[in-house]
């Protein structure tokens, strides 16, 4: 499958000497605007219960670094985008349909700027903490008509070649299960083609030059709330940024806080903030990076805002950011505590101790009634209350079409200031991958 390659959008000259000579792009996967209020007025509470003392509401990095909006809706016959149409557009700066991994609408492939920056030169690299064939990576260096083909999707991470080599130089995420399979295994001939591996935290540092890839768990990484490892993706955005910054014309690292989305479909509030909080240290290794590389531009977005969060709910005026803060594992994991809990009274015992919430004797009968039962049961129960306890609205179990923020820093960041269609984004940015001078 060939990609019709997108041509260089402007000449060399004067503009090419101006352009960026990196690109780092993130995205928070489902981070509408009121993640990033709820985030704030979290780390706000997090802050005086930690001085035990009152002090005004501070900025986070998100806020300081804001620069404008984006809508999102996909080329489809709804204006609610899905994960691939809106990575499609952001990778490519072209709108199609919701399942899409960079294919238009008669399911031809279209060119990445990630595709793009290899075929100019550049250096690529991708972070994600989902599998790393997952949507919104996926649309950055391959093409499918469904974005559920994972093992297709894998296979094109190694098969599509420009200038003879696979598109991404770093690949950093989960996603074991699809690169090391009974019917192929990706890994070895990833190997062969000179590629560096580590499959644990403890092997990420002997990742020494690119090419490297690291597959760190079977399929996406632990969620931020329940993981050992802290920093997830600090720590593999740092990696990334050693491994790809020797690159002599420069590079293109994508990097995802895939799971804000998997907690905002969960309407998980305490998953959502801690996984959030995992991006937010990631943005700040960026930063730095960008303080210390002033030729590089920082670009943060969202593909869609998922859950319809609000802060308050139930007609109350208010919001409880130290109830989440008490809560210490998602739903998932507190439904699969409670259903290994020896006795009901275990149970209870256990959902405090993750919750810090003291139920009433009917909610704790509405929770034991779904001991024994699937997970999603349990789970839900589990979030409501938390949602119930701390004010949290939730409108929808899915994606809105809510606009997304946009923040820019470094050079060149004065051009993602005010409102911008998604596609407007990547097109910008191909503009600056495409000056780059022979």
């Amino acid at each position: 499958m060939r990609a019709l390659l997108l041509l260089p959008l402007l000449t060399f000259g004067a503009y090419a000497d101006a352009a960026p000579k990196n690109v780092i792009y993130m995205i928070g996967d489902g981070m509408g605007p009121a993640y990033l209020t709820a985030y704030r007025y979290y780390q706000h509470q997090l802050a005086e219960s930690q001085q035990q003392t009152s002090l005004p509401i501070a900025n986070t990095i998100f806020d300081d670094l804001l620069t404008g909006m984006a809508s999102t809706y996909p080329d489809d016959d709804t204006l609610v985008t899905d994960s691939a149409a809106s990575a499609t557009a952001l990778a490519t700066g072209v709108k199609s349909f919701n399942g899409a991994i960079s294919v238009n609408r008669q399911h031809i492939p279209i060119g990445t700027m990630m595709q793009l920056a290899k075929q100019l030169g550049k250096a690529n690299g991708i972070v994600a903490s989902s599998q790393v064939n997952h949507a919104t990576p996926a649309a950055f260096v391959s093409h499918n008509v469904s974005r559920r083909n994972y093992n297709a999707i894998a296979d094109m991470y190694f098969d599509y070649r420009i200038n003879g080599k696979p598109v991404a130089d770093v690949i950093l995420g989960g996603g074991t299960d699809y690169f090391v399979r009974d019917d192929r295994n990706l890994i070895t001939e990833f190997k062969k083609e000179g590629y560096q591996y580590a499959d644990s935290w403890q092997q990420l540092s002997t990742l020494s030059q690119k090419p490297a890839i690291a597959l760190l768990d079977k399929t996406g990484l632990p969620a931020a709330l329940n993981s050992k490892q802290p920093q997830q993706l600090a720590i593999l955005t740092t990696k990334a940024l050693e491994l790809l910054a020797p690159a002599e014309k420069g590079f293109v690292l994508m990097i995802e806080g895939s799971q804000i989305d998997w907690c905002g479909h969960d309407n998980d509030i305490a998953c959502a903030m801690a996984e959030m909080h995992d991006f937010a240290q990631a943005v700040a290794v960026a930063k730095a990076y960008v303080d210390a590389n002033p030729d590089t531009l920082l670009i943060i977005t969202a593909d869609h805002e998922t859950g319809g969060m609000s802060l308050g709910a139930d007609g109350k005026y208010l919001w409880l950011p130290e109830v989440i803060q008490g809560v210490t594992a998602t739903g998932r994991k507190i439904a699969d505590e409670l259903n290994a809990a020896s006795t009901d009274e275990a149970a209870l015992s256990r959902w405090l101790a993750l919750t810090n919430i003291t139920l009433t004797p009917e909610e704790q009968q509405q929770l034991l009634a779904q001991r024994g039962k699937e997970q999603q049961a349990l789970r839900d129960v589990a979030v409501k209350l938390v949602a119930k306890y701390s004010y949290t609205g939730w409108t929808s179990s899915g994606h809105t079409a809510a606009d997304v923020p946009i923040m820019a820093y470094g050079k060149n960041s004065t051009d993602f200031h005010g409102f911008m269609d998604n596609t407007a984004i990547a097109k910008q940015l191909i503009r600056y991958i495409s000056t780059t001078q022979p």
